[in-house]
């Protein structure tokens, strides 16, 4: 068994600008594990905010011994192993897991979604996302994805409520939000979140700090909207510490370290009643593939990186009716491979 990789920047469309952070790129990991002829393909996606960049990944994987990764692939011991090697990056330990999951499919001969137990006609509509922005740059930005089911808008500033009557001024379609901990103040968030629903808005992930706990429960107790802990949940251990503060989790993949955590995530999550979106970073068709085998067994579903992104390095997967198409080639079933 073999492990490459490759640093890749991931250009966006527009510039990204969410309550606290701005950016016009991302820093990927491209990452190939090469085993009995077939080829897995993975990718860490390092928003800046999260702490990992080419450097640290690159000095994780010079790390990982691949041979240790005996088929079939015990992936409770494989995470095991990558967190032993260093706590933290989750993105990196996603990339190997995502090509192991791709690999695995491979050698099979089964599609990834088949593996982890989804079914595709439950693909649900994915969101597309609208950032911080000006009037008229929104605006292009709803007019550039006509295809989309659903926007979702990046809120957390004084302008909120402008924003989204901007979107309104275009489009009727249904609203995800997503504060990113941008919320101060309690009862004007709920005040908001009443406005909010008058909108069409039908759910608002992390509308507080992740760590004011007792005002997030505060406001999924109170208002009528699902309320969706993003920040607050990174991996399995987190999930437990959801219920009763969130109505629900986003699961990401470049959080979860991969797609079995992923789905054990998912499991605990419908095991204590909680609903589950599933969401990305900027990524490429490689880690929305991965995300997508699970999405069917999701409420929601907000994967658009290939949607954003000017430079995805394969081919977009097929999207219809504004949801992702799963495929029924082996693994991933990802398509031109440029690297």
């Amino acid at each position: 068994m073999q492990l490459t990789y490759q640093p890749y920047e991931l250009l966006l469309k527009h510039t990204f600008t969410i309550a606290k952070f701005s950016r016009n790129s991302t820093p990927l990991m491209l990452v190939k594990i090469n085993h009995e002829g077939h080829t897995g393909y993975g990718e860490a996606s390092m928003v800046p905010y999260m702490g990992e960049s080419h450097q640290s990944a690159a000095e994780f994987l010079n790390k990982v011994d691949v041979n240790l990764f005996k088929y079939p692939f015990d992936f409770d011991a494989i995470i095991a192993y990558l967190d032993n090697i260093a706590p933290g990056n989750p993105a990196v330990k996603a990339a190997i897991d995502i090509a192991l999951h791709d690999l695995e499919g491979k050698l099979k001969g089964v599609p990834c979604w088949q593996l982890l137990g989804s079914d595709p006609a439950l693909m649900p509509v994915t969101s597309y996302t609208v950032g911080i922005d000006t009037k008229e740059v929104i605006i292009q930005k709803i007019h550039e994805a006509p295809e989309a089911k659903v926007i979702k808008v990046k809120l957390g500033r004084d302008t909120d409520k402008d924003l989204i009557q901007t979107i309104r001024s275009v489009t009727d379609k249904p609203l995800y939000v997503d504060a990113n901990q941008g919320w101060t103040d309690r009862k004007q968030s709920l005040d908001f979140i009443y406005w909010l629903q008058e909108q069409g808005v039908k759910l608002i992930e992390q509308p507080m700090l992740k760590t004011d706990v007792d005002g997030n429960a505060w406001i999924t107790e109170h208002s009528p909207i699902p309320i969706i802990g993003d920040e607050a949940v990174q991996r399995f251990a987190d999930v437990d510490k959801a219920a009763g503060v969130y109505h629900g989790i986003n699961i990401k993949l470049m959080k979860s370290a991969g797609m079995h955590e992923a789905k054990r995530m998912l499991d605990r999550a419908l095991e204590l009643g909680l609903k589950v979106l599933i969401g990305c970073m900027s990524e490429t068709s490689c880690a929305t593939l991965a995300a997508a085998a699970l999405a069917p067994q999701c409420d929601w579903a907000d994967l658009d990186g290939p949607l954003l992104v000017s430079n995805n390095p394969y081919q977009n997967p097929a999207f219809s009716q504004g949801k992702w198409e799963l495929s029924y080639a082996p693994g991933l079933g990802l398509m031109q491979i440029d690297y």
